[in-house]
């Protein structure tokens, strides 16, 4: 039989002094990065402008003294969406040799070919601005270092602080109102899920819900959660990240894309040393005064300027909900036509024209739940042939 010969474990705590902490975690850092720069093709980085990507950049800039880093960057034309004046600043820094591209809502966004690239139905609205950013990279490089992982190891999603927050709230209510509220557990599962469960029930007809017979998605974070080795609440949280979200989601799109392009893709913040670090970090250096990643942000205040470490984390916000009023309003008008949902018959089709609907005329924000449609869609007719 198969056996794990390794798991990350949030059981133990660090000893030692925070000032101890951030030089450790510093010089892991840099040999995580410095480790995977072994080369003999053109190598280069990512760069979004955000803390881990900046981080990857600096000490790839630190450990190649000869010739600029290549980096490379896909913004937006919906300015809010766009971090690329963040990675220029971080670039100028490191006199990286840069590159930027910008996604116009003119660009087809690629979604027959963005399905075909996955074996299954992936709906990361992230995918669009990930494809492009391997293409660009792959003109310049044919290694790529990401700044995957640093969010699920260190803590830095808002989902992570706001479980933290709710969980001292959860300690200080006597018992009797703790019970009738939802676990931890079964609140971060409801908050990792783009759609919330009782949106999703009503999608299916009667017959789909019977044949599904109660199952759950959320069932899975649960489970991985109650069983984490781990002692406080955000370390569950982080650990059912590690273990669901990061290789079912984060991971999937970057190697799929990056092969598509025949880009090499690595993750020097998953080095394994690294992560057993940080999951051993008290909860007190992982977030502080509405930060989360607090000892990573500190150990790095010698390398990148506060505006870049301590500004609010975007991650990669495609402008789905624009695309759909634009664009895409056509292709949502299509899914409750002829489509290859409406032939699984699983789904109540009226109600999904309503929802594409709502949202074109603006009453409503359901972008995020037409692109999870629309990849379903897309992945039924080209990998279940459901033309």
């Amino acid at each position: 039989g198969r056996s794990r010969y390794w798991d990350v474990s949030f059981a133990d705590r660090h000893q030692g002094s925070a000032a101890a902490l951030e030089e450790e975690l510093a010089d892991l850092l840099r040999r995580s990065v410095r480790s995977r720069m072994a080369a003999d093709v053109p190598i280069g980085a990512f760069l979004s402008g955000g803390v881990d990507s900046s981080t990857v950049v600096a000490f790839m800039t630190e450990a190649s003294s000869k010739a600029a880093v290549p980096t490379c960057a896909v913004g937006f034309v919906d300015a809010s969406a766009d971090e690329t004046a963040h990675a220029e600043l971080i670039a100028r820094r490191f006199a990286t040799d840069h590159r930027t591209r910008i996604l116009s809502p003119d660009d087809n966004p690629l979604i027959d070919q963005l399905a075909a690239q996955f074996d299954e139905p992936l709906a990361d609205p992230s995918t669009p601005a990930i494809y492009q950013a391997c293409a660009l990279a792959r003109e310049q490089m044919t290694v790529a270092l990401s700044g995957d992982g640093a969010d699920e190891a260190f803590g830095g999603y808002r989902r992570h602080l706001v479980q933290h927050r709710q969980e001292r709230i959860r300690a200080l209510l006597p018992s009797f109102i703790r019970r009738p509220g939802p676990d931890g557990a079964e609140a971060y599962a409801a908050a990792i899920g783009v759609t919330a469960p009782a949106i999703r029930q009503r999608l299916w007809v009667s017959d789909a819900r019977t044949a599904l017979g109660g199952y759950r998605a959320e069932e899975r974070y649960i489970k991985a959660m109650q069983g984490a080795p781990a002692r406080d609440a955000v370390d569950r949280a982080q650990y059912a990240d590690l273990r669901i979200a990061l290789p079912g989601d984060i991971l999937t799109r970057m190697d799929r894309l990056s092969m598509a392009v025949g880009l090499e893709a690595r993750e020097p913040l998953l080095d394994h040393r690294l992560v057993a670090f940080a999951a051993r970090l008290p909860v007190s250096l992982r977030f502080r005064g509405g930060t989360g990643k607090y000892l990573m942000k500190k150990a790095m205040e010698r390398h990148l300027p506060p505006s870049i470490l301590y500004r609010p984390q975007m991650g990669m916000a495609t402008p789905v909900a624009a695309w759909f009023r634009g664009q895409l309003a056509e292709a949502a008008r299509a899914l409750a036509g002829g489509s290859a949902l409406a032939r699984t018959g699983w789904f109540d089709m009226p109600r999904i024209a309503r929802i594409a609907e709502q949202h074109r005329a603006g009453l409503a924000d359901h972008g995020q739940l037409l692109w999870q449609l629309l990849m379903l869609d897309r992945a039924l007719k080209r990998l279940f042939r459901l033309a």
